[in-house]
């Protein structure tokens, strides 16, 4: 007998950024872990914002001096996106679609998510790595934050892929390490108290 397979992945945040109308779901300032990153990022530097949502780290590279691509799959996230980075007079170029399709061409000095990537299927997702690792420039990082299934609180009906513990660290085994972590943080997005389990890496694509 034949497993059924897994339901599509399925992300609710788009249809939240349109619903909330002027308001920012998860605010206009950078993410803890754009923080985090903010130290790689150089005046010039290409950085790839993947599912940037509405926009709040996007913004924040491009107001470090970055060339900022910003993806994300809601046209509803990308017009607050722009309405945030004219309201700070930064330049981000935004690409409507999905991670998996159309990419910008080129090299990058860093290829950044934050809590999207477990949004994409495994079976895509290693295709996903490998692309990224062709984008990105010898000497270039990648830092990602994605969900685990350590612990597990579905909102708003999402369907996620969730990440097993370590995946990350091996899809970058051959890369070194700048920052690894895994860890739980706290959460009210859907209007109850929960954690989600996460892991996060900063790694950096060997220049040889």
């Amino acid at each position: 007998m034949t497993s059924s397979p897994a339901p599509p992945t399925w992300s609710p945040w788009g249809r939240e950024y349109a619903r909330s109308g002027d308001h920012y779901v998860f605010g206009t300032g950078p993410s803890d872990f754009a923080l985090e990153v903010a130290g790689l990022v150089r005046p010039g530097d290409r950085v790839l914002d993947l599912g940037s949502g509405e926009g709040r780290d996007a913004v924040f590279f491009a107001e470090r001096g970055a060339v900022v691509t910003g993806v994300e799959l809601s046209s509803a996230g990308i017009a607050k996106a722009r309405r945030l980075a004219r309201s700070r007079h930064a330049h981000v170029t935004w690409m409507e679609g999905t991670m998996t399709g159309p990419l910008p061409a080129g090299r990058f000095d860093l290829i950044f998510s934050c809590g999207s990537v477990h949004y994409v299927a495994r079976p895509a997702r290693i295709e996903l790595f490998r692309r990224l690792e062709e984008m990105t420039r010898p000497g270039g990082y990648q830092a990602h934050l994605a969900f685990t299934d350590r612990l597990i609180h579905e909102e708003k009906g999402e369907v996620v892929d969730y990440f097993s513990e370590g995946e990350l660290r091996e899809t970058f085994g051959s890369w070194r390490r700048v920052v690894y972590g895994q860890y739980t943080i706290d959460c009210t997005q859907d209007g109850t108290i929960h954690r989600h389990a996460v892991e996060e890496l900063i790694a950096e694509r060997p220049a040889a």
